[in-house]
């Protein structure tokens, strides 16, 4: 080997620790030559006589890899070391070393789960936590411990927090100091507004960043997050640097001899590399000495908008921003300028978030049930969220790649051996070749600016750019139409010849889900076939379709905004969905109607083909509904059965083993004591005339009646033999009564050893005196009340001494 790097240090205690156990994790910052030394040094001591595969999370980083150890070693990729990456692969019989794109080591252990003729697997980068390569580690824990148990693991990460992957791995940690001179940090002064052009702002600090170290020579390196925002400050960088300064733009989607011009060193002048995150840890670009960071990067996130994943921009997080800046001192002391402040840089998170958190699940749920395993019975250092897990099985179930029991079928065999999410896999497998310009335009950004949503207006400037830009007055992006066009020819290749379809039609293969139905009214509001709502403007010339494919939205929960959409006929739909499409008999609570309404409705998810009367409902249907709208309107309860709530609540809350009697109890129980007397109730209105006082009793049984008709009669007796309703529903139970009805009473009336409220009321029924203590009145305040009683009703009989009267309810006889 040529330069001694930092890593060689490390590499005998990695080669031992190898040799012993056959798995280690190494931790070693970026520039530290892990990526091209660790492979080859394990080839040299002889670790293993089978290949060795390092996977790398981008086709630039893995052919960059290959091609710098094969340099190393006086050779040509393809020979002893060689790569394998989608759509190119340069290997042979004479290769040792082989370094493949994540995906593909899942390809080969689903095809050969033994890994014949591969003695070691290597995960660089693993600290960003690609869904595949989590993936990738856990099938090959498990083949580790179950066929291979002379397959050696290697883990490597650049950042500090590599202990969790060693405990999962059970594996000893192995670090390398590193080598860095000193980089001086210099943020904004001030925070751009929420408002400011921040690729405006990054060219102008770029700009500045160039003349305040043109002293100190070396390449000028910008980290940006994405193509677009490369271009535009690639534009807005040219007239504003000087003639010695050559821009070199480095992306992952450019062209192989763009991406070489970028990493190559100049002869003469400055380099100024706009890179993406690739260039953070996975590449080495020779003689940086400045960096500038704009603090953001793509990551894949779930993106509800399109039912995918997308890379969506989020802020950097510190051991990323400490990566970057670590790339101006690998060869001098350098600097880093921010385009953040110094207090800024507090709120940042600490690491970013593992791509299994976040991103769409369901290719990895097609991998687990092509393994033929749960997320349970695997290593993950992250377990996958169970939720995102479930909606991602129903989408391919939905697909047909899932069977009702979760197993994958033959189409889902077929679907995860192609390199593309389900739901285009799905269209390419059913629809064949022709829906190869379609799977590469929804997977590709938007190529046109300023049109209407309609799908075919996007394949005819795929099929004719020129064409296209004479006839219609839209902005395409060449770009973005060219990668389509050689994404399209790519998978026409792995397709086969299928049924003649409408883009439409195939795009209704790809989301079963997101079939809209117009809903009735003005506005182009949507229903979707998976239950959510869309909104389309209501100038877009799809506004007054029936039917449509909503293809990409804006992801608002509650109604998208539609973004990308194709009109589907119903005849489409019929034919594509015919053993999706059923007959669902509905009975149900409106509340809009405020009744119960019981329609047959011909359905395909969420949106209706067909709805009928449903004229022969079953009563126990219309009752079972009904219980919806007693929930809504709530218990009604009369004056005997508030009563009788009142006299059960009393009695438990005293601890009696008796049911819950309160509004929210019996709400709970509906099922158990209302139902059998919903008969007939279907409406609002029948609901009001409802006496539940019936379903009251019959839920408490008759044994249950008699003792709590001891415990808390219902009724008071009076010396006259009339029954005087008990009133339970406050504090202390009561009851009003007629004063001369309770002549010759000399113990006040009590109720569980509860001395009652008593209301005496005069001849007219109006209250004269409330007491708890009737012997207490008769001797006390009696003689008050009996001179004014016998002012008002002359005519009724007011003994002095009421004690020894007889009860009455009539007036005195004439004489």
């Amino acid at each position: 080997m040529t330069d001694r790097l930092p890593i060689d240090d490390a590499l005998p205690e990695l080669i031992t620790a190898l040799r012993a156990g056959g798995r280690a994790v190494l931790q070693a910052p970026p520039g530290a030559g892990k990526t091209t030394r660790v492979p080859l040094a394990m080839l040299d001591a002889g670790l293993t006589p089978g290949r060795i595969v390092m996977l790398e999370p981008r086709r630039l980083a893995a052919r960059a890899a290959a091609e710098r150890m094969a340099e190393t070693l006086g050779q040509r990729a393809g020979e002893t070391v060689g790569y394998r990456i989608r759509g190119e692969s340069k290997v042979s019989r004479a290769t040792r070393i082989e370094v493949v794109t994540e995906g593909i080591l899942t390809r080969m252990l689903q095809s050969d789960p033994d890994l014949p003729g591969v003695g070691a697997v290597i995960f660089d980068e693993f600290h960003e936590r690609s869904l595949n390569a989590d993936l990738g580690l856990a099938l090959c824990l498990e083949v580790a411990g179950a066929l291979r148990e002379d397959l050696m693991l290697l883990a490597m990460s650049a950042t500090l927090d590599a202990g969790p992957v060693a405990a999962l791995m059970d594996a000893p940690l192995v670090s390398s100091e590193g080598r860095a001179y000193p980089v001086e940090t210099r943020w904004l002064d001030r925070p751009l507004g929420p408002r400011a052009r921040r690729v405006e702002a990054l060219a102008d600090l770029v700009a500045r960043a160039e003349v305040e170290t043109r002293d100190m020579g070396g390449a000028v390196l910008v980290f940006l997050p994405g193509e677009g925002e490369i271009r535009r400050t690639e534009r807005l960088l040219t007239g504003q640097l000087p003639g010695h300064c050559e821009i070199r733009p480095l992306f992952g989607a450019m062209p192989f001899a763009a991406q070489r011009a970028a990493l190559a060193p100049l002869s003469d002048g400055r380099k100024v590399v706009l890179a993406t995150s690739i260039a953070e840890t996975s590449l080495t670009i020779p003689d940086v000495r400045v960096v500038v960071d704009m603090g953001q990067a793509r990551r894949a996130r779930f993106d509800p908008g399109s039912g995918m994943s997308r890379l969506v921009t989020e802020r950097v997080s510190r051991a990323e921003a400490t990566q970057r800046a670590g790339r101006a001192g690998r060869v001098a002391k350098g600097v880093c300028y921010r385009l953040w402040t110094r207090g800024e840089e507090g709120a940042l998170p600490g690491f970013p978030p593992a791509e299994i958190e976040a991103a769409d699940l369901t290719a990895l749920a097609l991998e687990l049930a092509l393994w033929g395993a749960s997320e349970s019975d695997l290593a993950f250092l992250t377990p996958p969220p169970e939720g995102a897990l479930a909606e991602a099985r129903a989408l391919l179930t939905m697909l047909g790649a899932l069977d009702g029991k979760g197993l994958i079928t033959a189409h889902g065999r077929a679907l995860a051996a192609l390199p593309l999410h389900p739901r285009l896999g799905h269209m390419l497998v059913t629809a064949g070749a022709q829906a190869a310009p379609l799977a590469a335009l929804i997977e590709e950004r938007d190529p046109l600016r300023g049109a209407p949503v309609e799908l075919a207006l996007r394949l005819e400037a795929v099929r004719d750019p020129k064409g296209f830009a004479a006839r219609r007055p839209y902005e395409v992006n060449r770009g973005v139409v060219e990668r389509i066009r050689s994404e399209a020819n790519r998978l026409r290749r792995s397709a086969q010849d299928g049924e003649d379809m409408s883009p439409a039609a195939m795009a209704a293969l790809a989301y079963p889900d997101r079939v809209g139905q117009r809903r009735k009214g003005d506005a182009p509001r949507f229903v979707l076939s998976g239950g959510k709502g869309a909104v389309l403007d209501d100038g877009d010339p799809l506004a007054g379709a029936p039917y449509i494919v909503a293809v990409d939205t804006d992801g608002n929960p509650r109604e998208a905004r539609v973004r990308l959409a194709a009109q589907i006929s119903e005849a489409d739909l019929r034919a594509l969905f015919a053993d999706q499409i059923v007959w669902v008999d509905l009975c149900e609570w409106s509340r809009r109607d405020r009744r119960v309404v019981a329609r047959r409705q011909e359905r395909f998810g969420a949106i209706t083909l067909d709805d009928r009367i449903w004229r022969d409902v079953p009563d126990t249907a219309v009752a079972e509904a009904m219980l919806d709208g007693v929930r809504e309107l709530g218990l009604r309860l009369s004056g005997a059965a508030a009563r009788l709530v009142a006299r059960v609540e009393l009695v438990r809350a005293e601890g009696g083993d008796w049911p819950d009697f309160s509004e929210s109890g019996l709400t709970n129980q509906l099922e158990e004591w209302l139902l059998p007397f919903l008969t007939g109730v279907r409406s609002a209105e029948d609901w009001k005339r409802f006496d539940l006082l019936p379903a009251l009793q019959a839920y408490l049984g008759w044994d249950r009646m008699q003792e709590l008709d001891r415990a808390a009669p219902g009724s008071f007796i009076t010396p006259l033999g009339r029954k005087i309703p008990i009133d339970y529903g406050s504090d202390i139970p009561e009851i009003s009564v007629r004063l001369q009805e309770m002549f010759g009473v000399t113990r006040h009336p009590t109720v569980g050893g509860v001395a009652l409220k008593v209301t005496l009321l005069s001849p007219a029924q109006r209250p004269i005196q409330i007491t708890r203590d009737l012997p207490g009145f008769w001797a006390g305040s009696y003689a008050d009340v009996r001179k004014d009683m016998r002012a008002q009703y002359p005519k009724h009989p007011w003994p002095e001494d009421p004690t020894q009267a007889d009860p009455t309810l009539r007036a005195k006889r004439r004489g």
